[in-house]
């Protein structure tokens, strides 16, 4: 099943035939002490800049989040969704955990957006869901409650069931249910990229749905953390796998435009082999 996404001008389809869809990270200021100010001051400078950077690098996507203490979410969301709206014409992952700041994000957006996210709680599915519905949007599921990240890919898939069921009820199609089955870091339990791939086979076998993780987090606090997330989402693209909100460094988008060329999504090897010409065209113009 394909979800379909649209920005102005542009659409994207999600789906487990379809070319992975790369969708880009850095619209966030969590983490960036810098960018967090900058957006504080009424300075959206970087962040025109990033969305032009990622989408030049391969996003096919982006998340722009506006997460910052003290600051109205709701208003920041609004004008970063206009600027990257203006600047690029990739379709945009509206990211807020505040219900207010979805309402207007939505309302401002220009096509059919991605909401990142809902969770299997009962009071999140009954505040996210029915702005989801009204606005025509698709949503990512998170498969976490109240209770916290589950451990076992069968209390994931659990969750997923639920999410999918409660969409449902409000009139949203599985084709619009992303399912994020959570990436969690390696370097604090050995067994998290094990239990995360398996959720991710059951929600496939068994769901049909699409997913999506936020392929950075298995990487955190371990050194050289782009050749691990290189190398995490070829295989979690075998295992079912058809978004991730992740880096667009150049080792990891190749790993990904690799993985689709392996697994057939990339017919003939066109798109890997257009990539190919362009680099060495870029280096040839950059020698001369």
């Amino acid at each position: 099943m394909d979800t379909v996404l649209r920005s102005r001008t542009k659409t994207v389809v999600i789906g487990s035939d379809k070319p992975f869809c790369i969708i880009g990270e850095r619209i966030n200021p969590t983490g960036r002490k810098v960018f967090a100010q900058q957006l504080r001051d009424g300075d959206l400078s970087t962040a025109a800049a990033d969305a032009q950077a990622q989408v030049a690098a391969g996003a096919d996507m982006l998340d722009v989040n506006a997460g910052i203490p003290l600051v109205d979410e709701a208003e920041l969301l609004v004008k970063l969704i206009g600027l990257v709206q203006d600047t690029v014409d990739a379709p945009i992952c509206i990211d807020s955990s505040v219900v207010e700041a979805l309402d207007a994000g939505l309302s401002a957006y220009e096509g059919r957006a991605l909401v990142n996210s809902v969770t299997a709680e009962d009071d999140r599915l009954e505040a996210v869901l029915p702005l989801v519905a009204a606005h025509g949007a698709a949503v990512i599921g998170l498969t976490n409650d109240e209770t916290g990240i589950p451990h076992t890919a069968e209390e994931r898939l659990r969750h997923a069931r639920k999410i999918v069921s409660a969409a449902a009820d409000y009139g949203i199609e599985a084709c619009d249910v992303v399912i994020d089955p959570l990436a969690m870091p390696v370097g604090a339990d050995t067994e998290a990229v094990a239990n995360t791939l398996q959720a991710m086979r059951m929600i496939r076998d068994e769901l049909g749905v699409n997913m999506c993780v936020g392929a950075s987090n298995v990487s955190f606090g371990l050194p050289d953390r782009l050749t691990l997330n290189a190398a995490f989402l070829p295989m979690a693209m075998a295992a079912g796998l058809t978004s991730a909100i992740m880096s667009t460094a150049d080792v990891v988008v190749r790993s990904t435009r690799a993985a689709d060329l392996l697994l057939g999504h990339d017919e003939w090897g066109a798109s890997w082999i257009a990539a190919h010409r362009a680099r060495q065209a870029a280096v040839e113009a950059t020698a001369s």
